[in-house]
């Protein structure tokens, strides 16, 4: 396959030679075009010799071969990584200043964009507009990660690690996610309709699909200042938000407890706890054709919640909880579906070990018992999972399917998940 790979002026673009050797080592062969700005952090020659081939930048180079046209033309695949604010607002615009951006104008094969930039960059009305363009035209813009930027700043807008980057590339050409970038006639077509002569923008493999999403940790009421919880941050739920959109699906999500932002553009509502959010997810899920349960609910609640706060008195003795079973959410929508078999349900299981059995055999058992027809497993603790930008997963199918694991960003996690439905969908 011959790549090219577009690196935009951030500090990330050191990211970006990890990226350009998996792509090597898988026999691909790439081009690299920085802007001159990307020159500033890291050399040309380092280009050169990770790539095996000649670097430039400007559109008067090698004049003889219509380079700036060339290039975009005999492209299977164009990623640029990382994508500055600045880059994606010249795609959007459909500037062509430069050798990068001439040949994203020519370029009709894949498109794949990574942004990498400060949070307040990330969601600004202008980025926001110029990513909603980008994605609107065929082009697929992958959502960056969450976690420690330049300097003391966190928060979304960190470059994915490498190997997520591969992962979701590889993964999107596999199942037909990335597709060729539509020509188009301009003023004649909007996206999903067809012009003679013209490609359509592909609507993405869960178009017309209703998918509902639980995401975070429910939390039970002790008195007005306590609670029973758990350590859920909601960072899969978000993911999976994220990828069930980016496949074209109408995305509704149900959010208990989350400590991160609810992705633009998904139509979400919030419940606090279990009780609530049974009572959400049976009124949305009767609507959904998948629904995706990846709440952490809380097994069990106070069998009684007291008005002012319990005090602690020298006097008295230590007050004892009683703990009464919440419903099991997945079992009802489960019970409540129709003969089609519609939702297509997944859950999920956060399992721990013990003398009893490992993990492996609690989730099987859980996908038995609960009778939905995917089942995610994850390994939890203290350190693990919950509240981590990493993760590892185990997808888990009643059909007897073969078991599916994955290690690596919640992003490419949830980008599992979804291309695991997807293939359920179809059969």
């Amino acid at each position: 396959m011959r790549i090219i790979l577009g690196v935009g002026g951030g500090i990330a673009a050191y990211k970006s030679a990890s990226l350009l050797r998996l792509f090597k080592e898988a026999g691909h062969h790439v081009t690299v075009i920085p802007t001159d700005a990307a020159e500033k952090f890291v050399g040309r020659a380092t280009w050169e010799a990770l790539s095996g081939n000649p670097v430039s930048n400007s559109v008067f180079d090698d004049v003889e071969s219509v380079n700036h046209v060339r290039l975009g033309q005999e492209a299977d695949l164009v990623v640029v990584c990382p994508a500055t604010a600045d880059l994606l607002a010249r795609a959007a615009a459909g500037l062509a200043g430069d050798l990068l951006t001439n040949t994203l104008l020519v370029a009709t094969a894949p498109v794949v964009f990574v942004p990498a930039m400060h949070t307040e960059m990330w969601m600004h009305p202008a980025t926001v507009a110029n990513v909603a363009t980008l994605r609107s035209r065929g082009s697929t813009v992958m959502d960056p990660a969450v976690g420690r930027l330049t300097g003391k700043d966190t928060g979304p807008g960190r470059l994915p690690e490498p190997a997520d980057i591969y992962d979701f590339i590889t993964g999107g050409l596999a199942d037909g996610t990335l597709q060729q970038r539509p020509t188009a006639v301009p003023g004649s077509a909007a996206p999903g309709t067809s012009v003679p002569g013209t490609a359509t923008l592909d609507p993405g493999p869960l178009a017309g699909k209703r998918v509902l999403i639980t995401a975070g940790g429910t939390r039970e009421p002790l008195d007005p200042v306590r609670f029973l919880g758990n350590r859920s941050s909601g960072k899969q739920g978000m993911a999976l938000a994220r990828a069930a959109a980016a496949a074209g699906a109408e995305v509704e999500l149900i959010a208990a407890h989350i400590e991160v932002a609810i992705p633009d553009g998904i139509k979400s509502s919030s419940v606090e706890t279990a009780l609530d959010l049974r009572e959400a997810t049976l009124e949305a899920a009767a609507r959904s054709d998948v629904v995706i349960m990846a709440a952490a609910v809380a097994d069990f609640r106070p069998a009684e919640v007291t008005d002012s706060k319990i005090k602690k008195r020298d006097d008295a003795a230590d007050p004892v909880i009683t703990l009464v079973r919440n419903p099991d959410i997945l079992v009802e929508v489960v019970q409540q579906r129709g003969t089609d078999g519609t939702p297509l349900i997944v859950g999920f299981a956060a399992e721990t070990g013990d003398d009893r059995g490992n993990v492996l055999d609690y989730a099987l058992s859980k996908l038995e018992r609960k009778g939905c027809d995917l089942l995610v497993l994850n390994r939890v603790g203290r350190d693990l999972v919950f509240g981590q930008d990493d993760t590892e997963i185990t997808v888990l199918a009643r059909s007897g399917a073969e078991p599916q694991s994955h290690r690596g960003s919640k992003d490419s996690a949830a980008a599992t998940v979804i291309r695991r439905i997807v293939a359920e969908l179809s059969g």
